[in-house]
C-alpha cells in the first residue's frame, strides 16, 4: 500500500507586519478595537507591488524542501492553490517550477478553490501519489489578496493579507493522510466573490472582493463542523483522538465556533489569524508550518486541516504527521 505523508513544511510572509493602527494611519475608516473585537486580527502582511504569488511561493517551497531533506529536482508534481495568480497564464505552478530550477518535466498546475484551495490541492496531490504515478509533490497555498481589496470598504479590507505556505508530500509505506473530503455549492457564490474579469484589455465588472460577512459566518461554521466530522467518520476516529485542529484562518469567532461544535478546547486549535489575517489558500499551511517549527505539532500527532471559501467550496483532511 502506498500512502502520502507530509515530509516537510515551509512558509513566508512578506515585509513587516502592518498593524490595525497602521491601517488607520493610512486612512482606513476603522480602529484597532473594532477589528480585534470582530475578527481577532491584529496585523497582516502586504507584498510589495512587484512581488507576486509565485515569488512568495518560491521562498515557502525552498524552506519546505529543506525541511524535507530532499532536492528541488526530486519534486515531480507541483500544485499551487491560489486565487491571485501572477498571470492569466501560464499557471503560477509553472512559474514556480521555473523559479525553483526544476527541469525534470514533472507536472505543474494551479487549483482555484479560494480559501479551501490548500485542502483541495493536498487532496489532489495525495491521489496522484497513492496511484503510484508520482513520488514527491510540492503542495502550495500562495496569495496576494491585497491586490483585490477595495481599501475604502472597511468591512473587507481589514480582513485579508498576503503570504504563502507549502508542504512536501511524499510516498510512504506508513499512513499519512488518513481521510479527506471535498465539497462545493456554487449557488452560494454571491455572498463571497470578486465579480469581475478582463476582456479586450479592460476590466469587466467589479474587480474587488465583495462579501456578505454575516452569511459567510453562518455558512462557514456549519460546513467546517460537518466536514471535520465527515473525515473523522471515514477514519473511524473521534474528535478526542485529534491532537490539533488547523482551520482556515478567517476569523477568530469562526475558529471558536468550530472548536465548540467538535467539543475541542481552543488550546488544541492552531490560531494564527491574529498575526497575518485571512491569507486565503495560504492560511492553513502558514499555520501548519508555524506549529511544526515551534514544536507543538510533532511526529505521530493527528491533525485535521479544514477550509471554506468562496464558491462556495469546503473540505478537510485528517492526517498523521
Amino acid at each position: 500500500m502506498i500512502y502520502a505523508r507530509i515530509a516537510g513544511t515551509g512558509s513566508y510572509l512578506p515585509g513587516e507586519p502592518v498593524t490595525n493602527n497602521d491601517l488607520v494611519a493610512r486612512g482606513v475608516d476603522t480602529s484597532d478595537e473594532w477589528i480585534v473585537e470582530r475578527t481577532g486580527i491584529r496585523s497582516r502582511h502586504l507584498a510589495p507591488a512587484e512581488v507576486g504569488s509565485s515569488e512568495l511561493a518560491r521562498i515557502a517551497c525552498e524552506r519546505a524542501i529543506e525541511a524535507a531533506g530532499c532536492n528541488a529536482d526530486d519534486i515531480d508534481l507541483i500544485i499551487v492553490a491560489t486565487s491571485t495568480p501572477d498571470y492569466i497564464f501560464p499557471s503560477t505552478a509553472a512559474l514556480l517550477q521555473s523559479k525553483l530550477g526544476i527541469r525534470n518535466g514533472g507536472a505543474a498546475f494551479d487549483v482555484q478553490a479560494v480559501c479551501s484551495g490548500f485542502v483541495y490541492a493536498l487532496t489532489v496531490a495525495e491521489k496522484f501519489i497513492r496511484s503510484g504515478s508520482h513520488k514527491r509533490a510540492l503542495v502550495v497555498g500562495a496569495e496576494v489578496f491585497s491586490r483585490i481589496l477595495d481599501w475604502s470598504d472597511r468591512g473587507t479590507c481589514v480582513l485579508f493579507g498576503d503570504g504563502a505556505g507549502a508542504v512536501v508530500l511524499e510516498a510512504s509505506e506508513a499512513p499519512g493522510i488518513r481521510a479527506s473530503a471535498l465539497h462545493a455549492d456554487g449557488s452560494h457564490h454571491p455572498i463571497l466573490c470578486v465579480p469581475g474579469g478582463v476582456a479586450s484589455g479592460q476590466v469587466i465588472g467589479d474587480p474587488f472582493l465583495r462579501m456578505d460577512g454575516q452569511s459567510v459566518f453562518k455558512f462557514a461554521v456549519k460546513v467546517l463542523g460537518d466536514v471535520a466530522l465527515e473525515v473523522l467518520e471515514q477514519a473511524g476516529a473521534l474528535p478526542a483522538q485529534v491532537d490539533w485542529l488547523i482551520p482556515h484562518q478567517a476569523n477568530i469567532r469562526i475558529l471558536q465556533a468550530t472548536a465548540k461544535r467538535l467539543g475541542m478546547s481552543m488550546d488544541r486549535v492552531i490560531t494564527t489569524v491574529d498575526r497575518h489575517g485571512n491569507t486565503s489558500a495560504a492560511s492553513i499551511p502558514l499555520a501548519l508550518d508555524l506549529a511544526v517549527r515551534d514544536g507543538r505539532i510533532r511526529p505521530g500527532h493527528r491533525v485535521i486541516l479544514e477550509g471554506v471559501g468562496g464558491g462556495f467550496t469546503w473540505g478537510a483532511a485528517l492526517l498523521d504527521f
